[in-house]
């Protein structure tokens, strides 16, 4: 009896001792966190995963302020967008949802490329979040913060009615046809004639966070940049001719790179001057990989569009003084992340919805390890080649033909519906994806396409079984052996 007396008194103890530790811990993390931060989240439009200075394999872009960023903040060398191209990708970073959740799998039609080499019928386009989809933003709101956009939104007809405050130059457009003004843009006004648009956007931004330095605010910054078309000053292309790029669209995007840098600068410049860089946390990343351009190789395979890491892998800086220790981190995340991770920090309620991204302000914070967890992209839709040559996809006429993707460890495992076929990489030996596993390893094959299945069937997939009665098998192989002929397609 006096035994048993003794362990109650123990098991008592203990669980004062662990309710003591769990206060502790929450009191810990209230007090990190008292005063929320500003927030400022630029996304640059299409910028390829080493098309930034720290991050190239060659030293032809100059990004001085985004490198002097890179060393100041927490490096996510794995990071991953949460799609391959710009308005699923934004769907996921603004939903915080995988996009069988919310059906915005692609831009335009998801009928995209020759309809006699298309043997499926996609699944249909979702054109943008629908209204009942809680955003990043309305739910940063609720926390008292006030809400910018500024720049390219491509989920809905206008972002003021979907979280924030105040909207500039966003809509469904995808691009701007016009980086000098006359813009020709909704929802924004034209500025003197031949204004450039990421000098304005920018111009906009340090504005509005003067005007609410006083309050939490959440600016949001896709720049339209560096999306095509290429447009830039005439004497910044002219340096990277000098540079030795002789292709005139290479060096107007390296150009566009170098101005988006100088725009990051004068946002980081402006922090500095109003006395707020040490309570604002900064984020650096893109929507998506870019373009594959001879001029600039990249480790990775293929580029936007593809399912391939050169589609997918995006560069990320988030930069928060005396709270964020700056270093590089290996851990595979996703912008599906961004949302639970920016309500942690901010101290704002969850919303009543499911969010696939988990919270990453423990890493953030308190450097604590986190376990890999597997990373998932569905994409039941087809997207034409965009070049032939270099595009690097599984075949010359698509950059994606309908299929899903995953991520588990250092695992990438592709499955294309058409034919049920599947793709294996060990991205730990094989950065570039070039040597298919799938038939040498078929354990770690069946243990991944388990996975993968379970995730469709977890999130309600929406997966293409009707065939296209337009499809031809011979003129599909046809057009691809002529394509392949008449290209360096490997």
């Amino acid at each position: 009896m006096k035994l048993f007396h003794s362990l109650l008194l123990l098991t008592a103890a203990l669980s004062t001792c662990a309710l003591s530790l769990t206060a502790f811990a929450f009191s810990s993390m209230s007090t990190r966190v008292k005063t929320p931060p500003n927030i400022i989240m630029i996304v640059v439009d299409d910028l390829g995963w080493s098309d930034i200075g720290y991050n190239q394999t060659t030293d032809l872009f100059e990004t001085p302020n985004i490198d002097a960023l890179a060393r100041q903040s927490l490096q996510f060398d794995n990071a991953y967008a949460g799609a391959a191209n710009c308005a699923p990708s934004r769907a996921v970073l603004m939903s915080g949802q995988y996009g069988p959740r919310h059906g915005v799998y692609t831009v335009s039609p998801s009928a995209r490329g020759n309809a006699k080499a298309r043997k499926l019928i996609p699944i249909k386009n979702q054109r943008g979040l629908k209204p009942d989809v809680i955003t990043l933003a309305e739910a940063l709101k609720t926390a008292g913060y006030a809400t910018g956009h500024f720049g390219k939104w491509h989920l809905g007809a206008d972002p003021d009615t979907q979280g924030f405050d105040i909207n500039v130059a966003g809509s469904h457009q995808g691009m701007t046809f016009h980086y000098f003004s006359p813009y020709e843009l909704p929802n924004i006004q034209d500025g003197p004639k031949g204004e450039y648009l990421t000098h304005r956007l920018t111009s906009e931004v340090i504005d509005w966070v003067r005007t609410q330095k006083d309050t939490p605010f959440f600016a949001y910054l896709p720049y339209y940049t560096v999306h095509t078309p290429f447009q830039a000053a005439a004497d910044k292309v002219k340096k990277y001719h000098q540079k030795g790029i002789t292709d005139e669209k290479q060096a107007t995007y390296a150009a566009m790179v170098e101005l988006m840098d100088s725009n990051v600068g004068r946002i980081l410049t402006a922090l500095e001057a109003e006395n707020i860089a040490a309570n604002t946390l900064v984020i650096f990343t893109s929507d998506n990989g870019g373009y594959r351009m001879s001029n600039f190789p990249s480790p990775l395979r293929a580029g936007k569009g593809s399912y391939y890491d050169g589609g997918l892998r995006v560069p990320l800086l988030v930069r928060w003084p005396d709270h964020i220790p700056s270093g590089v981190n290996h851990t595979p995340v996703i912008n599906a992340d961004f949302y639970p991770t920016l309500l942690s920090v901010a101290n704002a309620q969850r919303p009543n919805q499911v969010l696939d991204g988990i919270d990453l302000s423990s890493v953030l914070l308190d450097q604590q390890f986190i376990e890999s967890r597997d990373l998932f992209w569905h994409f039941p839709v087809y997207l034409q080649a965009r070049n032939a040559a270099t595009d690097q996809s599984q075949d010359p006429l698509f950059r994606t033909r309908p299929g899903s993707a995953m991520r588990s460890g250092s695992w990438k495992l592709i499955h294309y519906f058409e034919d049920d076929e599947y793709e294996l990489y060990d991205l730990a030996k094989d950065m570039a994806e070039t040597h298919n596993l799938a038939a040498k390893l078929p354990e770690k094959l069946n243990e991944l396409k388990a996975k993968l299945q379970a995730w469709r069937l977890k999130t309600g997939a929406d997966m293409p079984t009707q065939l296209n009665p337009e499809y031809d098998a011979d003129i599909n192989q046809q057009l691809i052996d002529e394509l392949k002929i008449h290209t360096k397609f490997e």
